[in-house]
């Protein structure tokens, strides 16, 4: 019979148990935190492309007074009614997105940005409106015919979706480094 010699299996033995730690790790929590930090990337590009308005005016005799600063728009992405977005006190975009709800529908987790201004998607998309029309709160009349949408939520979509694969392998790797590395 030969002798084959000796084989140390301790570090094949560390590597089992590392496999054996990952395969029991929460997948569903670690895709949660990766939709919520999306959501919270995606509202810190979202809001400050919003456009602010100078405010609403009430007019009294030919005169204009102004009634309240603007930034409702931009305040709605943190909002979760119109009246809380034109109270002013609403949280900042990552606390926000910590309070969303998350939905999984198969292999995918659903988490819901949405502004809840009644003119947002006008804003977004664009809007059509009657030329030569007086409008008391801006003392004009009205020039064009169609106002070009402003695509603040169509262009943070486009931008974050190019980085989701780099921010999604970093997440990965420093997830699966604490797995290996906390045994």
């Amino acid at each position: 019979m030969a002798k084959w010699g000796m084989c140390d299996f301790s570090e094949l033995e560390k590597l089992q148990k590392q496999f054996e730690r990952l395969s029991k790790i929460d997948i569903d929590r670690f895709c949660k935190e990766v939709a919520r930090e999306l959501a919270a990337r995606l509202l810190s590009k979202v809001i400050p492309r919003t456009p602010v308005g100078e405010g609403s005016f009430e007019v009294k005799d030919g005169k204009r007074y102004t009634i309240k600063n603007g930034g409702t728009l931009r305040r709605g992405w943190t909002a979760n009614t119109e009246a809380e977005a034109e109270g002013g006190a609403v949280p900042d975009a990552t606390t926000y997105a910590k309070s969303l709800r998350i939905a999984r529908m198969g292999n995918n987790y659903i988490i819901i940005v949405e502004n809840p201004v009644k003119y947002a998607s006008y804003v977004e998309y664009g809007h059509r409106q009657e030329p030569g029309r007086y409008v008391p709160a801006i003392g004009k009349r009205l020039k064009a015919s169609w106002v070009e949408g402003k695509y603040m939520l169509t262009i943070s979509e486009k931008e974050l979706e190019s980085q989701i694969p780099a921010l999604l392998e970093r997440k990965m790797k420093k997830y699966i480094e604490e797995c290996f590395n906390n045994g």
